[in-house]
């Protein structure tokens, strides 16, 4: 049998693509123990020797940077105690069983070939395969075995051509990644606790699930609260201008004073009076025509075209940025992160443009350009990673899918075409006056050679024609008069200006910062506006000036960008990464103390700005400790703070939230309330429960229907029917008892839903189970207009096994629930199901810390 080598890609259509170039399309697919990845298999040669080759994938990072369990509980974890906790290396998805699937599809493998992005995330994730791949190899003295794969494109071409120049990979690059996820993480979830737990204890109008730090997201911010202020500080002022035209022949032409504007009254109208003295001739002094260009386009990068994205289609950074990836792994167009905007020398640049002569969009100027010869393109920056972002075949708009992918496949192909065009090239012609010692002037342009702008839509130019003059000329004046306006403040910050600043002061990535816009954005510091432009939010403006009031360095761009470069040099193997790391911690440990102790600086804005968490919201449920109505706060988290006692409750979100009939909780006497989700699912909850469970190893926010307590006839014994049928899933499917006439049961797991005797007029659970599959019976009572087949109105029964309870069951559920019934008899219901999800992992939204 001929060994094996394995091949790892970063995404399964990746992996498919290279499988099928490679094999030339004879492969075999088969799946493997992933559920999100498959396998693609096919004989060929590798190093003088016949193999077999396996390709398959990753989903992006098998691991991520997380924290010991005992660190991630907020309320038994002091903030700064996190500066010098340990990291770990935990699964990013343990549903996905990568590692089970590499390990296994590694096994007596010869050589592995690694095809991860080539950045440095993609380095990175190299590093977390070999990590599980290696030790599976079979063990040869004396031989590489592990080899990188270096491509830009998914064209035949780029993976043949990596294939014959394997190179090996780069673990500085890997360090750098996790240095810098290692800083964030740290960083990032000490200041987002602490300001988190402090004004939300504090204020209940905030609207935002988190009071969210990063090193990145807030620079990002700083810059638009900065033009915020700006706009504030802007005292307008009034000036004056004269507005003056000539008349040649029907056509008024308006005239351009030399001075431009004055900021006096007085003076305007002295200048207006000068004019207008000994009948106000205006005499043609100077007639000049020069030949000027406007420059064709660099090539494109990440960040010009996020710019291009918002400017000319509307598109947001981060739908920009996931379109651009779409449009790569369907291999349309080169990798879409790079920060090179110059074409490397050996660059197929005319094989690249004839791609696209049959394009019925563009091939007849693809055709025209080829013919006169293509334009040497303009120098640029090689940042040494990745070429420029270019087409790899030509596309119509049924090809890509129509929508925002033809949008921006458009653009970027386009603007190749655009940056190897002649520039556009105009004749401007300026005619100087002069009236009684004041300059005036008239400016026309002629179009010589539009160049590039007939490619590239939105930078076209228009002529604009007007008389033929000669010096000495005279031409009386048609109006002067004194116009007036006044200055205006600068405008918010658009999506294009924010990403220049960033791109300027080195405030994230060509990878990143696309998703440090989306997340002020998302987390209620900026809205976005019309002309997509970033105006913050009260909540963002406080944060900003706090910060600027207790420490510039944590909102300033010069920290973050210090810390890019210390990276950068980790990545450029001229630094340790424990060095870079403790010192930077170190720094930044020391700034979170003195935080700590300067707060009430903070805090006297928030003051200002938002309500006292005692006066928000509305009554809705009584406390059980004083019996004293609490508050529901509606806005984002949604709580219940008992003034009394001045205690807060967190509640489920996203949803909607009202008593539950006055019902309260045997273990602590709150009274309950009813939590219908967005889609229909609702349960409900005890306020002390939900935020403490009283259970041993119970789930942490534990609602009645997770409740297991054997007096609690609110918990699951009392509603809970049967084990839910998903695979998988451990919970226990429950009566909705608030959902009739449309009656079903939930999963208090997923959010897996049965629909049951719609019409019912009663439907309750019954202590008693199946002799057969072990569920709870249920007790139906019918309208009398519809009985049952008997022509009884109630009738008492298993759903699953009683045929005629199970036909008016939602079919799906029937047949799934069947085929999975075997081996489920008594006693696998209801009443083993207690407990269900004791250690299940729950995933708690305020640790989710991707793209500080």
């Amino acid at each position: 049998m001929a060994p094996a080598v394995l091949m790892v890609a970063e995404k399964p259509s990746i992996a498919e693509t290279i499988a099928r170039i490679l094999s030339g399309g004879n492969f075999h697919k088969r799946k493997g123990i992933s559920p999100v990845t498959s396998v693609w298999e096919f004989s060929g040669s590798f190093r003088g020797e016949a193999v077999l080759f396996k390709v398959t994938s990753t989903a992006g990072h098998i691991y991520q940077t997380d924290f010991p369990r005992q660190f991630n509980d907020w309320e038994k974890t002091n903030p700064i105690e996190l500066f010098d906790a340990p990291v770990v290396k935990v699964e990013a998805n343990a549903k996905h069983r990568l590692p089970a699937h590499l390990q296994k599809e590694a096994h007596g493998c010869k050589h592995l070939v690694l095809w991860l992005d080539c950045d440095r995330e993609g380095e990175n994730i190299c590093f977390e395969v070999m990590s599980i791949v290696v030790p599976q190899l079979l063990k040869l003295s004396g031989q590489q075995q592990i080899w990188r794969a270096k491509f830009s494109a998914l064209a035949p071409a780029d993976i043949q051509q990596a294939m014959r120049t394997l190179g090996t990979p780069n673990k500085n690059e890997a360090d750098s990644v996790d240095a810098r996820q290692e800083l964030d993480l740290k960083v990032g979830c000490a200041f987002t606790r602490f300001q988190t737990q402090y004004f939300q204890g504090k204020y209940g109008d905030l609207d935002a699930s988190l009071v969210s730090y990063g090193p990145c997201q807030t620079p990002t911010l700083q810059f638009c609260v900065q033009r915020y202020d700006d706009i504030h500080a802007f005292q307008p002022e009034t000036f004056y201008t004269l507005d003056s035209s000539i008349r040649v022949g029907e056509q008024e032409l308006f005239l351009e004073w030399e001075r431009g504007q004055v900021f006096d009254s007085v003076t305007a109208h002295t200048y207006k009076d000068i004019v207008s003295a000994r009948g106000a001739v205006a005499v043609v002094v100077d007639v000049t025509e020069k030949e000027e260009k406007m420059p064709r386009p660099q090539a494109l990068n990440t960040v010009n075209m996020l710019k291009l994205a918002s400017q000319r289609l509307g598109m947001g950074p981060q739908q920009a940025m996931q379109t651009a990836e779409r449009l790569y792994l369907s291999g349309k167009v080169t990798y879409p992160r790079t920060e090179t905007c110059k074409y490397p020398e050996s660059f197929d640049l005319r094989g690249t443009a004839a791609a696209q002569a049959s394009n019925p969009y563009w091939g007849g100027y693809v055709k025209e350009l080829l013919s006169s010869g293509l334009a040497r393109p303009r120098d640029g920056v090689d940042a040494g990673d990745h070429p420029p972002i270019t087409p790899v075949c030509s596309a119509t708009e049924a090809d890509v899918g129509g929508g925002d992918a033809w949008a921006l496949y458009e653009l970027i192909t386009r603007h190749f075409l655009a940056s190897i065009s002649p520039d556009c090239r105009f004749l401007k012609r300026k005619v100087t006056f002069c009236v009684n010692e004041e300059i005036f002037s008239l400016s026309g342009r002629h179009m010589l050679d539009g160049g590039f702008t007939r490619i590239m839509r939105g930078d076209g130019m228009k002529d604009v024609s007007i008389p033929d003059f000669r010096k000495a000329d005279q031409v009386p004046l048609h109006k002067i008069s004194v116009g007036s306006g006044q200055t205006h403040p600068p405008p918010f910050l658009s999506e294009s200006d924010l990403l220049g600043l960033m791109e300027k002061h080195g405030i994230g990535t060509d990878a990143s910062m696309a998703t440090h816009i989306n997340n002020i954005c998302e987390r209620n510091y900026v809205s976005l506006v019309s002309n997509r432009r970033l105006e913050p939010t009260k909540l963002g403006v406080c944060l900003v000036h706090g910060y600027m009031q207790i420490d510039p360095d944590l909102v300033l761009p010069s920290v973050r960008a210090s810390i890019e470069a210390l990276v950068d040099v980790i990545a450029q193997g001229k630094a340790d990464i424990t060095a870079v790391v403790t010192h930077s911690l170190y720094m930044f440990k020391l700034k979170f103390a003195y935080f700590l102790k300067q707060i009430e600086r903070m805090d006297m804005l928030f003051e200002a700005s938002f309500t006292m968490l005692a006066q928000t919201g509305n009554a809705l449920s009584r406390c059980g400790r004083c019996n004293r109505y609490m508050n529901l706060i509606t806005k984002r988290p949604t709580r219940l703070h008992c003034r009394t006692c001045n205690e807060t409750y967190n509640m489920p979100q996203n949803g909607a939230i009202k008593l539950y009939k006055e019902l309260r909780c045997p273990l602590d006497n709150f009274e309950l309330v009813l939590f219908t989700q967005k889609g229909g699912k609702s349960f409900p909850l005890c306020p002390l429960c939900y935020n403490d469970p009283p259970l041993e190893g119970s789930v942490t926010k534990m609602s009645c229907v997770e409740c297991t307590h054997p007096t609690c006839k609110h918990g699951i014994e009392a509603v809970g029917v049967l084990q839910c049928p998903q695979p998988d899933c451990k919970g226990i499917l429950y009566l909705d008892v608030v959902s009739g006439p449309k009656w079903k049961l939930d999963c208090n797991a997923c959010q897996y839903q049965v629909k049951l005797m719609e019409g019912a007029h009663k439907i309750s659970v019954t202590p008693d189970e199946c002799d057969t599959c072990g569920s709870a019976l249920l007790n139906v009572v019918m309208n009398k207009v519809k009985p049952f087949k008997d022509g009884e109105v109630e009738k008492t029964g298993c759903f699953v096994c009683d045929a005629e309870l199970n036909d008016m069951v939602e079919s799906t559920f029937a047949k799934t629930f069947r085929a999975r019934r075997s081996g489920r008899g008594r006693g696998r219901g209801r009443g083993r199901g207690r407990g269900r999800g004791r250690g299940r992992k729950i995933e708690d939204p305020r640790m989710t810390f991707d793209g500080f």
